[in-house]
């Protein structure tokens, strides 16, 4: 019994340092979209059986971050740029709604953990680390969804700030190229100032602006980066 466990016990941690690796390597676009992830290699990679890269592969289709295709052959999820207008309409609506609730609803301890998100947010922008700031900036915005007491808007919520993990990176990089950064930090003071006061359409302008603020620095990315006008799919195969 005790071999058995040891040998599930080791499998789960390949499974975990797989999938933690990839899973940054995706985030990060250090993996682009498109491209592909052989088991074989992978497995030669981190030393490992192709069974816990497989079973990495399947946690990471579950976020959305890799896809299989017709021939069996796995790759990284490509960015679909066409469905950008859509996914930034959702999100707005979330972001809004979550913001309001947070602004009419929240406690006393509500607000510590937002301030508290707030402060690893700053703290990560200095870093310069873009892994980080999303990482921050999910964690931010979900402590005001969990302040505004709806777990279905906050699922929904959730799963859109990690859709948009990726185009979120290129977002900060722009941001931090061109407006040193400062518009990262001083959008969630105001939001939290709103939400502080309760003011729930101030909340609900910033939430909307801090949408739209999204939208269009990742346009200028694409702009400055496809000069001929961006692919319709990045990382397409």
């Amino acid at each position: 019994m005790d071999v058995v466990q040891d040998q599930k016990r080791i499998k789960g941690s390949g499974v975990k340092v797989a999938y933690e690796t990839l899973r940054t390597e995706i985030l990060s676009l250090a993996l682009p979209p498109g491209a592909l992830l052989d088991e074989t290699t992978l497995a030669d990679r981190f030393g490992m059986s192709r069974s816990p890269v497989r079973e990495a592969l399947i946690r990471l289709a579950g976020e959305e971050l890799v896809v299989t295709l017709a021939n069996r052959s796995t790759i990284v999820a490509p960015i679909d740029l066409q469905s950008f207008p859509k996914y930034v309409e959702a999100l707005d609506i979330a972001q809004r709604m979550n913001t309001r609730l947070a602004a009419e609803l929240r406690s006393d301890a509500d607000l510590k953990a937002i301030a508290r998100q707030q402060k690893a947010f700053v703290a990560a922008v200095a870093s310069g680390s873009q892994l980080a700031m999303s990482e921050a900036n999910r964690a931010f915005h979900m402590a005001i969804a969990e302040a505004g007491k709806n777990p279905f808007l906050a699922a929904f919520y959730d799963r859109l700030l990690n859709q948009g993990r990726r185009m979120l990176h290129l977002h900060f990089d722009y941001i931090e190229k061109e407006h040193d950064g400062y518009l990262l930090t001083d959008e969630h003071d105001q939001m939290l100032d709103a939400i502080q006061a309760k003011d729930v359409n101030r909340a609900d302008a910033l939430a909307h602006a801090h949408t739209r603020q999204f939208q269009s620095s990742f346009v200028e990315f694409l702009k400055l980066n496809y000069l001929q006008g961006a692919p319709a799919v990045l990382g397409a195969p």
